[in-house]
């Protein structure tokens, strides 16, 4: 067992020395990682992942760092360093070379192994993921958390759905069903549920398991086909499911030793179709176990107790295992090594029983071959002859029995008999049967030194004459042809040999020794004598086949002859190609069972034996073009039909002319180094060979000469090139100058405008800045205009108050002059009345005395109450006229706005009015005031008439009255009016007091109206002036 250390390389070899894996343990090569620090620790591998060929894979430790091993190149490179571990690896991704990573921080990452930088970052787990499955074509990738599963597409790396599960029921595992499109759910609950991936459909879901062998599903795998699903967990049972009949078909029972499963895998096989046989189970104690799940027979294991395996990876064509072991090491082991054992053979069914070494033979001694399903009685002798006979057909028998036998324990014979008997071989075995038939001796060594010479001159531009779309297959063909042409000079010059390999190549793609070993030995034996005649067609082979054809069918060769159609048309074309052109896979395949059973001479048979099948349609074809379409492309043929009839040509052909006498028998190739293949006329080649490198030293010359004339032609090309670039630039540059000026000029302009709309701006912003400011300045005025107006109403309200205090005391001290002129009056009349009582009636003077002063009295309170009544009236028309007044102009401000002219003009109105009412009232003041006088000036006339006359009286009591009541008469005539007056205020002195009183309240109520008039018409004046003025701020 090789063991190899990473260290702190970056690449490197993973083997030095071609591996030979025990069968004991199969292992290849041990890799572990050691770093050589100032302390040395061992890096442990988490997880590893093999891409779709088998031949590569990746793992990564739990320090983020990832390689990738190449198992073909022997080689091993670092290609990223993530920095924290890795949870799960996918590498069959649809760009070969991308690979997906999941890290501890629960994001997926993709990288390029060639490029080594980072392609996509994908987030959207909240837990760590510990499994990611790619689809088959490698456009999704389903990533699985204990918590969600999450469906992305590859090719734009976004989220396309996402599963959301309650926090009861946790998963197990999500994962595609190989070349299908169902994914495949699996839950803690041991439900299983199958979706498609488009739609997203339940397509099934499968029954629970029986009671009787429940078991909590831990771990799944699922056949290549998809038709079988294996289930384990914390059990030695193993469930396996019918995922077509959707039941439970199997339980197989582990070893007792076996108490848990941890990883499940199947064993691919290339000659099962999918429906693989062999599972891998590993188990709690490290040890992975291969069982049969047909048989249940334990065919092989790997780990032990000492060194477990904590995880494992199959290869996708069963060639390797990769498994993690316990220790953090990586093994990579071959199955091959592991199954050699159980892929021996049976043994031969029968079986030869040797005579005893006697001279004399009994019936003891006779020879028996025993078979099974018939039993042949033994022939009795007859005589010495015919014992003798008997012994010489041992020697022969023994002789052929030790030529017939081939590696592996078969037997050529038994294979011609059973392919006898089928018609070919097995799909499963025909590979290995192939391998056994031709001996190939599978020597590694030789084959990689002659691929590392690289890839041949003559290849390098093998894909413009072949365009091969899988790139794989071209770069295998290109491979396997370069790799002949360094084995022998001559297929370096065969034109041909493209054509004669690709078949071969197309079917052992994935293995290029075995490709190129039975390519080699398909030219040493079955293509004899083919280069004799080089590079021309060989003549003698087509003429074997001619001479083949004349005698079994002259009919059709006379055909030939007669249309010109010669064995380079009618043979050629079939042995060039190995009828890969005219013949299906599975025809080809079953034609070359017969062929590498049988000598060297069936495939020139089966060319005789193909026209003359085909000798009807031919035999109606007239054109050579006709010929050559035949025999390039596919016809209705049967190829049982061919194989019959080519076995009978081996037959019936004569001796002198069948190849077989003309060819070699079988040769296997040598082991350790390939033979030398000279079977050419060298001089020709090295002829060829001379003149091609003279013709390529002259191609290498005219080439150079006309690289020279090129690059000359490039550099005055160039230099055109420049010059009219220099033209263009310049005239780019005069146009960009233009176009700057122009631009410029325009930006002028524009600046210009915006310039002047700026400071129309400007304009606007200062002529609303003015009429702010005037508006808050004018705002400011009215408010201290108002403040003014208020405080001038106060102070009108305060001087009308004092007015009105000062008018009232004037009133009161006009009236207290008027009460005492009054009163002195009164008095002196009465005095002057007393007298004329006390001179008329001396007798009555008390009860008069007493009478005038009730009298007075009541005089006295009748003035009180009048004064009174009147103060309270005057108050009362003063509060009503003031209240009125408020109501007017409040009313006059709310309808200022319309009603100036109104109010101008009732105000003026009123103004006239109340001067009219005014003059009116001061007329019938002075009016009053003269009929006073003249009503005093009667009663002083009167007093003193009747004083005088008191006084006549005293001094004459006998004197005549009646010129007295005459003259009295006649003074009343004269005075009509006074002595009416007289009259009145002799009937009612009162009245003449109250009179005087109106009057005086009518002047003061009228003066203080005329005042209040002229404020408020001042004060209206003034509104209507300011409004006049700024009516953009009354509208405001």
């Amino acid at each position: 067992m090789q063991s190899t250390d990473l260290g702190n390389k970056e690449s490197g070899k993973i083997w030095h020395r071609k591996p030979s894996p025990a069968t004991r343990d199969g292992i290849i090569v041990n890799i572990i990682h050691n770093t050589s620090d100032y302390h040395p620790k061992v890096l442990r591998f988490l997880n590893v992942a093999f891409d779709g060929t088998g031949d590569c894979l990746i793992a990564g430790d739990h320090q983020g760092n990832i390689y990738v091993f190449d198992l073909y190149g022997n080689r091993f490179n670092l290609v990223q360093r993530t920095a924290q571990a890795c949870t799960a690896l996918a590498f069959n991704l649809r760009r070969k070379s991308e690979f997906l990573v999941a890290l501890a921080d629960y994001s997926i990452k993709c990288f390029d192994t060639v490029t080594k930088e980072l392609v996509s970052w994908m987030r959207g787990h909240e837990s760590s993921v510990f499994s990611i499955s790619v689809h088959a074509s490698g456009k999704y990738a389903i990533t699985t958390s204990s918590d969600t599963a999450q469906l992305w597409d590859l090719d734009t790396f976004q989220r396309k759905r996402k599963l959301n599960i309650r926090q009861s029921v946790g998963i197990q595992k999500v994962f595609f069903l190989p070349l299908s499109n169902t994914i495949l759910s699996c839950f803690k609950d041991n439900s299983i549920f199958a979706w498609e991936c488009d739609t997203l459909f339940c397509k099934y879901q499968l029954p629970a398991p029986p009671e009787s062998s429940s078991i909590l599903y831990k771990v799944f795998a699922v056949t290549r086909d998809g038709r079988i699903l294996a289930a384990g967990g914390k059990s030695n049972h193993l469930h396996l499911w019918c995922l077509e009949a959707r039941q439970l078909f199997r339980i197989i029972q582990m070893p007792t030793k076996v108490r848990a499963i941890r990883h499940l895998e199947f064993l691919p096989d290339s000659f099962d179709a999918g429906s693989n046989q062999v599972l891998g189970v590993l188990s709690q104690d490290g040890i992975m176990r291969f069982i049969n799940i047909q048989t249940c027979k334990l065919l092989f294991e790997i780990g032990s107790l000492d060194e477990g395996i904590s995880s494992s990876v199959i290869s996708p064509h069963g060639r390797y295992i990769a498994s993690i072991m316990e220790n953090g090491s990586l093994n990579i082991y071959s199955v091959q090594a592991l199954t050699q054992e159980i892929n021996k053979p049976p043994l031969p069914l029968v079986k030869v029983i040797e005579d005893l070494p006697k001279k004399k033979l009994s019936s003891s001694d006779l020879k028996m071959k025993v078979t099974s399903g018939r039993v042949q009685q033994p022939a009795k002798p007859r005589g010495s002859k015919t014992q003798t006979r008997i012994l010489k057909q041992d020697l022969t028998g023994d002789f052929e029995s030790k030529k017939n036998e081939l590696p592996d324990g078969l037997n050529k014979k038994r294979l011609q008999i059973l392919l006898k008997g089928y018609g070919e071989y097995p799909t499963k075995y025909r590979m290995f049967i192939w391998r056994s038939l031709l001996q190939l001796p599978e020597n590694h060594t030789a084959f990689s030194s002659l691929i590392d010479k690289g890839t041949h001159v003559t290849f390098l531009n093998l894909q413009k004459k072949y365009p091969i779309k899988s790139r794989k297959l071209l770069r295998v063909l290109q491979r396997t042809l370069s790799a002949l042409a360094h084995w022998s000079v001559i297929f370096s010059d065969t034109p041909y040999l493209p054509l004669l390999a690709f078949p071969f190549v197309k079917l052992f793609q994935n293995n290029q020794l075995i490709c190129f070993e039975v390519i080699a030995t398909l030219i040493i034996n079955w293509c004899q004598h083919w280069f004799e005649y080089f590079p021309n067609p060989p003549i003698n082979i087509l003429s074997m086949i001619e001479n083949v054809l004349a005698f079994h069918d002259k009919e059709l060769l006379q055909h030939f002859i007669d249309h010109d159609i010669t064995s380079q048309l009618y043979a050629w074309p079939l042995l060039e190609t190995v009828f890969s052109e005219v013949l299906t896979r599975e025809e080809w395949l079953k034609l070359f069972d017969n062929i590498f059973s049988n000598h060297p001479s069936f495939l020139l048979m089966t060319v005789v034996a193909y026209n003359i099948c085909s000798r009807v349609p031919l035999l109606n074809c007239n054109l050579k073009d006709d010929f050559e379409f035949f025999f390039h492309h596919r016809n209705n043929l049967d190829i049982n039909v061919v194989i019959r009839q080519v076995y009978h040509l081996m037959e019936t052909t004569p001796t002198d002319i069948h190849p077989d006498s003309m060819l070699n028998v079988f040769v296997a190739l040598t082991k350790g180094q390939y033979p030398v293949f000279n079977q050419y006329p060298k001089f020709i080649v090295d002829y060829q060979t001379q003149e091609r490198e003279r013709i390529r030293n002259d191609e290498l010359d005219y080439l150079r000469e006309r690289q020279t004339v090129e690059d000359m032609q490039a550099e005055v090309d160039q230099q055109r090139v420049e010059d009219e670039a220099w033209y263009q630039k310049q005239e780019l540059l005069r146009k960009a100058e233009e176009t700057r000026r122009e631009m410029l000029l325009q930006e002028e302009e524009k600046i210009i405008q915006q310039r002047q709309r700026l400071a129309a701006v400007k304009r606007e912003l200062q002529v609303k800045e003015m009429h702010l400011q005037d508006a808050a300045r004018r705002r400011f005025l009215k408010l201290q205009q108002d403040q003014q107006e208020m405080e001038l109403r106060r102070l009108d309200d305060e001087i009308g108050r004092k007015n009105l205090t000062e008018n009232q005391a004037a009133v009161a001290k006009e009236m207290r002059a008027d009460a005492d002129a009054y009163r002195r009056k009164v008095d002196l009349e009465e005095h002057m009345f007393h007298k004329l009582i006390e001179a008329g009636e001396t007798q009555s003077q008390k009860t008069q005395k007493v009478i005038k002063e009730n009298l007075a009295k009541a005089e006295q309170a009748c003035l009180n109450t009048d004064w009174q009544i009147q103060s309270l009236h005057k108050q009362k028309c003063d509060d009503l006229q003031r209240n009125k007044c408020y109501q007017e102009v409040a009313k006059l401000l709310r309808e200022n706005r319309r009603k100036e002219i109104e109010i101008l003009n009732a105000m003026v109105e009123q103004e006239a009015k109340k001067w009219k009412e005014a003059e009116g009232k001061e007329f019938c003041l002075r009016s009053a005031k003269k009929a006073s006088a003249l009503s005093d000036a009667s009663r002083k006339w009167f007093l003193k008439q009747e004083i005088n006359a008191a006084v006549e009286h005293a001094e004459n009591p006998c004197h005549k009255e009646e010129p007295r009541f005459q003259n009295e008469q006649e003074d009343s005539s004269c005075l009509p009016r006074t002595s009416h007056l007289n009259d009145s205020s002799e009937m009612h002195p009162s009245t003449q007091i109250s009179l005087n009183r109106r009057a005086v309240e009518w002047d003061t109520t009228e003066q203080n109206l005329i005042q209040k008039v002229r404020n408020l018409r001042q004060r209206l004046t003034a509104q209507a002036r300011h409004r006049c003025q700024t009516p953009h701020l009354l509208a405001a």
